[in-house]
């Protein structure tokens, strides 16, 4: 049970982050295709 209680509690910290998270992700992301596609050329 602890340690459901410890998820649960990491889970409702994350998703407060989640947002920012996935936007800094999806940017790299783009950024790394970006540069892939054009030091391809």
């Amino acid at each position: 049970m602890a340690n459901d209680k410890d998820k649960y509690s990491f889970w409702t910290k994350y998703k407060r982050f989640a947002g920012n998270e996935l936007l800094l992700y999806l940017i790299m992301i783009i950024g790394i295709i970006l540069g892939i596609i054009i030091f391809s050329k």
